[in-house]
């Protein structure tokens, strides 16, 4: 059982500056000392999500280095070198085993992939860290300053999207944090608060996460340009349409006719973006069937051409897609017409038909 009683010194040295402030202060002492007495009763129950969290200084490293010390890997932060993301991963990995990694996170951005660590976004980075982190660790993972350097928004989709990661695959995971406002997103089993050095089981459910559609412009494409995996060409005839959450843009999806010679009825997908702090949440795939029944109960089918392999998987087991084409390389690329440019000639790609 994780529990103990341990006494943190310091010395205290003998300098001009500490002997003013001892006699400022009548403080007469030649070392500092605090006990710990922590009990976190977490053997006899199985979970995969805890949490230490208390104000700053109240004790929360001292007590994950002490109490989980044995069968626990410490994560502090990576070294990260000049090279892209995925370059800076262990060679052991494959490249399919990396972007997996990456996706399952909520990092779900080949392009953002190939640019050094420090061009990342706060979210992205911390992401990255966490994909690294479980893909090589061989133990229980321990992560200190948990959403540190995230805005509180950001915090809150990042630690859904981890613990559904961590759910989903059965490992161990404690998040040690200052920041009380994770609690119900990252759905702990189990918190140890510092500031009341209490410790109890939970059962906490995040937030509904309250998503407005809205009609777009064509000019408003700009705020999502830049994170679509492929492109940021966009065909000024599609229907366009942006999801929000709390007033924020942060998904965009977009539809067009599809010219079929002989059905006449059918709308196609043209572009689909998340936000990256907001991805790994499943908002991108809600979204996008939302826009498809909009469609089909106005009589209308609805299809869709991926080439992100994460994205055909996805779709390939949720029963709410037919595959049309397999996964495969099409012939050319169409040079006029509406569909002007929407077909790779060079890349993987699978059509899917929404069934509802």
């Amino acid at each position: 059982m994780p529990s103990g009683k341990f006494v943190v010194s310091a010395s205290i040295e003998n300098s001009f500056r500490n002997e003013k402030v001892k006699g400022m202060f009548d403080v007469d002492m030649s070392e500092v000392k605090k006990e710990f007495i922590v009990d976190i009763p977490i053997d006899d129950r199985s979970w995969n999500v805890g949490l230490i969290v208390g104000g700053s200084g109240t004790g929360k490293t001292t007590i994950a280095k002490h109490i989980f010390k044995n069968g626990y890997q410490f994560f502090a932060g990576y070294e990260w070198s000049k090279q892209s993301v995925i370059d800076n991963f262990p060679s052991k990995f494959t490249p399919k085993e990396i972007t997996e990694a990456l996706s399952k996170v909520g990092f779900s951005s080949p392009p953002d992939w190939l640019k050094p660590f420090s061009a990342l976004s706060n979210g992205q980075q911390m992401r990255a860290e966490l994909a690294r982190l479980m893909l090589d660790a061989d133990q229980p993972v321990i992560y200190d300053e948990f959403t540190s350097v995230v805005d509180r928004q950001v915090a809150k989709i990042g630690s859904y999207a981890i613990s559904k990661y961590i759910k989903k695959y059965d490992k161990k995971f404690i998040a040690v944090s200052c920041h009380k406002d994770i609690f119900e997103w990252l759905e702990a089993d189990w918190v140890y608060d510092t500031d009341k050095n209490e410790f109890q089981w939970v059962y906490l459910r995040r937030p509904e996460i309250k998503v407005n559609i809205k009609k777009a412009k064509q000019f408003e494409w700009k705020m999502f340009s830049q994170f679509h995996y492929l492109t940021s060409a966009h065909n000024n005839s599609a229907h366009k349409y942006i999801a929000e959450i709390n007033g924020e843009p942060v998904a965009w999806c977009s539809i067009m006719h599809f010219p079929h010679p002989k059905v006449k009825n059918i709308k196609k997908l043209h572009r689909a973006v998340v936000k990256p702090d907001y991805q790994g949440i499943g908002l991108g795939s809600i979204f996008i069937k939302k826009i498809c029944e909009m469609y089909i109960n106005k009589g209308f089918r609805v299809v869709i051409s991926l080439s992100a392999p994460a994205l055909i998987n996805s779709m390939q087991r949720d029963k709410s897609w037919r595959m049309t084409r397999k996964p495969g390389y099409t012939s050319k690329t169409s040079k006029k017409g509406l569909l002007r440019g929407t077909t790779a000639a060079k890349r993987l790609t699978a059509s899917f038909e929404y069934i509802a």
